[in-house]
C-alpha cells in the first residue's frame, strides 16, 4: 500500500520558545528522552508504517539535525530499491526568499517531490511526541475518496487556541476550520473540548501540486496549510478528518507539542514515571536512533563506610557511558556519557550528553544542556533570582535551562553560549 506514498518532513522551524535549546541546533534536533531525538517519533512512524521514501526539510541550524539523519537513519534504507531519506535544505530554486509558511516550504521543494511521482504525500511536523500508524490514515483516505485528510485529536478548550480546530459532520468530513483561533468552536455535546488538526496531512498528490501553484499566485496568501490551503478547500473539495488512532498501547491516546520549554520539560517528565503514558519499551512501535557504541550505565560506590557517598537513581532515566560515582539521581534523564560525581544530588532534572556534575552539587528541576560543568557544590534551582544573575533561562514554570557552552565558576556565569570552551573545573 505504501510504495507510492511520499513523506516529507517539516523540520526547519526556529524553535525560538525552545531557546536556549534551539540556540545551536535545529528543533528536530534537540534531544528528548536521554537517547533520541524529537525527529525520531515522526520517523519512526513513517519507517514502522512502511514508508520508505522520505524528505526532509530544513532550514535553521540544520548541521546537528543532519548529522544525526546521517548516523541514525541512512542505514535503513536502500537506493537500489528506490528507498531514501533525503535532507533537502532551501534552494531557492523557485525564488530567492526562504520558507513565507509550510505550505510554501513544501511548494519550494516541488520538483523535488514530483521527480518521484508519488500517487500520496504524507507531510508532517518533525517536533511531535507520539506513535501513529500512517497506513491507517491512508486506507481511510482512500476508503472516503478525500483530496485531504487530517489527523485529528481532542484536545482541552483552552489548550485549543494554539491549534488549528476542525468542525466535522457524521462521516468526518470537515465543514469547518480555524486556525489558532481565541475563541475555538468546541465539539457538539462536549463543550470543555476541540477537536484539533495534528499538523499530519495526507494529500492526494495530483490535488496538492495543483493547489500549491495556486497558492503560490495568491498575493494574499500567507502561504500556510492552516491558515490558507485547508480553509480554502472545505467547502469545494474532500477534506477529512482522521481521529488519531495511537500505537501507544495505552489507554489514553499520547500526543504532545513540544514546542515551550515547559511541555518539552514535561514530556521529558512523563517519561520517569513506573508507568508512564509513552511506552518506549513496546517491541510493538519501537522508536528508532542513533545507539553510540558506548559501554552499559556504571553505578560505583555502595553504602559501606559512608552512607552518604552511594552511586543511586531512583525513578530515572539513565543512559548508555554514564557513570554515577558517589552521586544520587532522583526523577530525571541522565544522558550518554554524563557524570554524577560524589555527593551530588540532581533530581526532577535533564543532563544532556557529557554533562559533569562535581561533588556536593545540587540541581533541583533544571534541563543542562550538552557538554556543560556543574562545578562542585554549586546549587541550581534553589534560588531562581540567583540563576537568573548567572545568565541562565528560567521558563514559565520555573526550570532553570543552562545553556550549550555555559561556563559556571561558583555563582557566576559567563554567557559565551556560542565561543566559550568548557571548563571542568569539577573535583573527580
Amino acid at each position: 500500500m505504501m510504495k507510492d506514498v511520499l513523506a516529507v518532513v517539516l523540520a526547519g522551524g526556529k524553535g525560538s520558545r525552545l531557546e536556549p535549546l534551539t540556540r545551536d541546533r535545529a528543533k528536530p534536533a534537540v534531544p528528548f528522552g536521554g537517547n533520541y531525538r524529537i525527529v525520531d517519533f515522526s520517523l519512526s512512524n513513517c519507517l514502522n508504517s512502511g514508508i520508505r521514501q522520505m524528505l526532509i526539510l530544513t532550514q535553521y541550524k540544520a548541521m546537528s539535525l543532519d548529522r544525526h539523519i546521517n548516523l541514525a537513519w541512512r542505514p535503513y534504507f536502500c537506493r537500489e530499491l528506490g528507498e531514501f531519506i533525503d535532507v533537502v535544505p532551501p534552494q531557492q530554486r523557485i525564488d530567492e526568499n526562504w520558507y513565507q509558511g509550510t505550505a510554501d516550504a513544501v511548494y519550494q521543494n516541488i520538483y523535488a517531490i514530483e521527480k518521484e511521482r508519488p500517487e500520496y504525500v504524507v507531510i508532517l511536523a518533525g517536533d511531535h511526541i507520539y506513535k501513529m500508524n500512517y497506513q491507517r490514515m491512508l486506507k481511510f483516505h482512500q476508503e472516503v475518496n478525500a483530496d485531504l485528510t487530517i489527523g485529528a485529536l481532542k484536545v482541552d478548550k483552552k489548550a485549543a487556541k494554539e491549534f488549528g480546530v476542525m468542525q466535522v459532520d457524521s462521516s468526518q468530513r470537515v465543514v469547518g476550520f480555524e486556525e489558532k483561533s481565541p475563541s475555538p468552536k468546541t465539539l457538539p455535546n462536549e463543550p470543555d473540548h476541540c477537536l484539533a488538526s495534528m499538523g499530519i496531512y495526507i494529500f492526494s498528490a495530483r490535488f496538492l501540486f495543483e493547489e500549491l501553484c495556486r497558492d503560490a499566485t495568491d498575493l494574499q496568501s500567507r502561504h500556510d496549510f492552516g491558515r490558507d490551503i485547508i480553509p480554502n478547500n472545505i467547502s469545494k473539495q474532500n477534506v477529512f478528518a482522521f481521529p488519531f488512532q495511537d500505537e501507544n498501547q495505552k489507554q489514553s491516546a499520547y500526543w504532545r507539542d513540544v514546542g515551550t520549554l515547559d511541555a518539552y520539560y514535561e514530556a521529558n517528565m512523563d517519561l520517569v514515571a513506573v508507568d508512564p503514558m509513552l511506552n518506549l519499551y513496546s517491541e510493538h512501535w519501537p522508536v528508532r536512533t542513533f545507539q553510540p557504541n558506548v559501554p552499559a550505565a556504571k553505578f560505583v560506590f555502595g553504602s559501606r563506610g559512608a552512607t552518604d557517598r552511594v552511586g543511586h537513581a531512583q525513578d530515572s532515566i539513565v543512559c548508555s557511558g554514564s557513570v554515577i560515582s558517589g552521586g544520587q539521581v532522583e526523577r530525571s534523564i541522565i544522558a550518554a556519557h554524563t557524570r554524577v560525581n560524589s555527593y551530588a544530588h540532581v533530581e526532577d532534572s535533564i543532563l544532556f550528553s557529557h554533562v559533569t556534575v562535581g561533588r556536593h552539587a545540587r540541581i533541583r528541576r533544571a534541563i543542562v544542556d550538552k557538554g556543560v560543568s556543574i562545578p562542585a557544590g554549586c546549587q541550581i534551582g534553589f534560588d531562581l533570582e540567583l540563576d537568573r544573575q548567572r545568565g541562565f533561562t528560567i521558563s514559565d514554570g520555573g526550570v532553570v535551562v543552562i545553556a550549550k557552552g555555559s561556563v559556571i565558576s561558583g555563582t557566576k556565569s559567563v554567557g559565551s553560549p556560542h565561543f566559550a570552551k568548557t571548563e571542568n573545573r569539577v573535583s573527580q
